[in-house]
């Protein structure tokens, strides 16, 4: 199957991004089946590379980079990205500056379309 990821909360302060990046690493351990994640609004800021977190406390940076190594897709909204003054070379090694026409097109290519 092929499971798309929907994000819109900030990395931190709740614990949304956190759980769904890991479901979706866990996903795409499994060879069967495929996940792509996009990030719209304050949610970009969890593809942002060199984040240091406290001893202990998870890193969203560490956790996109797992996800992509292991084969997923990370889109970053680029309006998000922009609002936030946030470019390209700032993002984690696999994710990229996305659009609507991309989420359009991943929603499409989805079997399951899950919206965090």
């Amino acid at each position: 199957m092929k499971f798309l990821y929907v994000l819109h909360d900030p990395p931190y302060g709740t614990e949304r991004v956190y759980n769904a990046l890991r479901w979706a690493n866990e996903i795409v351990k499994d060879k069967d089946h495929e996940a792509k994640v996009f990030l719209f609004g304050d949610s970009v800021i969890a593809a942002v590379a060199g984040q240091k977190t406290p001893d202990g406390f998870y890193n969203t940076a560490r956790q996109c980079e797992s996800f992509t190594r292991k084969g997923g897709e990370i889109g970053c909204c680029g309006t998000c990205m922009d609002a936030r003054g946030m470019d390209d070379e700032g993002l984690v090694s696999g994710a990229h500056r996305s659009s609507m026409k991309e989420l359009t097109e991943w929603t499409l290519w989805a079997d399951k379309v899950i919206n965090v």
